[in-house]
């Protein structure tokens, strides 16, 4: 199975951005799909937005008009473009690969986000 490695997480005011990265390698060669999800603490984890093998996007209403997802197919990198965070948007964020066959993967360790107020 794929592993994904995630980074770019941080801590930034309120309005702020930032840009997460999923690395899986093989997933576009593979046509597999990779979906972003969260778990903020105390909190069941959440679907955030998806990229599939060909480019179609879905998000959660709660992202919509803030966050936006693009893809590297040189590097095999998914990215996930945050703007105007918001307090709310803090937990830790994962990504995971998905499609069926070569296209699954385990739990990254994520990367963690947290937002000011």
């Amino acid at each position: 199975q794929v592993q994904v490695v995630e980074s770019g997480g941080g801590s930034v005011q309120a309005g702020g951005s930032l840009r997460l990265s999923c690395t899986a390698p093989g997933f576009v060669s593979n046509n597999c799909g990779i979906a972003w999800y969260r778990q903020a603490d105390g909190k069941q984890r959440e679907w955030v937005y998806s990229i599939m093998y060909d480019d179609r996007t879905r998000y959660a209403n709660s992202v919509k008009g803030r966050f936006t997802i693009s893809k590297d197919r040189v590097k095999d990198t998914v990215y996930l473009q945050m703007n105007s965070l918001k307090p709310e948007d803090t937990a830790i964020y994962r990504c995971q690969v998905y499609g069926g066959g070569y296209c699954h993967s385990d739990w990254g360790q994520g990367t963690q986000v947290v937002v000011s107020s």
